[in-house]
């Protein structure tokens, strides 16, 4: 099973009352998995994957669409109840939080089971649980037994049960340093160990090489960050097909103002003001640009985005079609700070 699909590919139910689900071979779009059950990525098939490209690895995979109303109630819930059991917990995703257990009451195997059983009861969902004396190994060992799993690791299992994982297991080794790396001859995190820090200095630069020897000692002096401030809010989308400026308008100043409006309203739910609005256009090139505005006043009302996102769009030369739209806020203030809510005149950014 899959999901990608739009509320058109929502199960059907038949006169006989039994429902009807939408296979991955019938989907035609431009759409991305959000996520597949461990079957179908058995297949090849992962998040982030274009659906088009999963359909032909997976052709029969039950699709069903995005409900991201629904995700974000089972998240809340979620996080309410990792909450329950710490209360010093970071938010790191949709399904995904580090939470700080070093005053939680009971051993490690007891505190995953406590963290588990919230969660079981609050969602009537499992959860794979990594419990370890850093973010970074906590991050790995929660990966080690999916789903519904417990993993412990200590500094002293280091050796045994993480210097064995793929180097690009550990976050921050992204593709290209994999290669990189690969191409050296490593690729685990215990033949990143083994090289001299000077070795990884010298081929990774000092930064970087010197986290790459940190990390592959499980060393990871990171802090449990309970609160943060958002540094831009924004929102996106990708058309079906491609769109023309002209022959398209109506459509391309619907999607627009639909976008203007949500990032409005989320930074109304979330009691921020904005700056600077952006935009972003990715053509049927897959070339994008991006432009932006700063504003004299900060702003949260759905009308003034719109228009300062308008004159971000004037300095564009619209004669592609547009793949892609998005509207960014970013300079972000708290509204109460705001010194005027009236609507500004603009200046803008070239």
């Amino acid at each position: 099973m899959v999901v990608a699909g739009r509320r058109s590919d929502a199960p059907r139910t038949k006169p006989d009352g039994t429902r009807e689900f939408s296979r991955l071979r019938d989907y035609v779009g431009r759409g991305v998995l959000t996520t597949a059950t461990y079957e179908a990525r058995a297949l090849g098939v992962h998040s982030g994957m274009p659906a088009m490209k999963a359909a032909r690895l997976a052709p029969d995979a039950i699709l069903l669409p995005v409900n991201f109303d629904l995700y974000r109630t089972y998240s809340r819930l979620f996080k309410d109840a990792v909450r329950s059991i710490s209360s010093s917990m970071e938010d790191v995703g949709i399904d995904e939080v580090y939470a700080d257990v070093s005053l939680t009451d009971g051993d490690s195997e007891v505190i995953a089971r406590k963290l588990k059983s919230a969660v079981f009861e609050a969602t009537n969902l499992t959860c794979s649980v990594g419990i370890a004396p850093n973010k970074l190994l906590a991050k790995l060992c929660s990966d080690m037994q999916k789903p519904d799993g417990i993993t412990i690791v200590t500094l002293a299992d280091v050796q045994s049960r993480i210097w064995p994982m793929a180097a690009n297991k550990i976050n921050g080794v992204g593709p290209k340093a994999a290669a990189k790396l690969a191409s050296f001859g490593i690729t685990t995190i215990g033949e990143i160990a083994a090289r001299d820090e000077r070795w990884l200095v010298e081929h990774f630069g000092r930064s970087y090489g010197a986290w790459l020897r940190r990390v592959s000692n499980g060393l990871d002096d990171r802090p449990v960050v309970t609160y943060s401030e958002p540094v831009s809010m924004s929102r996106e989308t990708t058309f079906e097909r491609d769109l023309h400026a002209v022959r398209h308008r109506q459509e391309l100043g619907a999607a627009f103002t639909r976008l203007c409006e949500q990032v409005a309203l989320d930074l109304q739910r979330k009691g921020y003001l904005a700056r600077k609005i952006g935009i972003k256009l990715r053509f049927n090139d897959f070339k994008t640009v991006t432009r932006d505005v700063t504003l004299p006043e900060p702003i949260d009302d759905a009308k003034a985005l719109r228009r300062a996102a308008t004159e971000c769009l004037k300095r564009v030369e619209l004669v592609k079609s547009i793949r892609l739209l998005g509207v960014k806020a970013g300079n972000l203030q708290h509204a109460g700070e705001a010194s005027s809510n009236e609507s500004p005149q603009f200046t803008l950014d070239f």
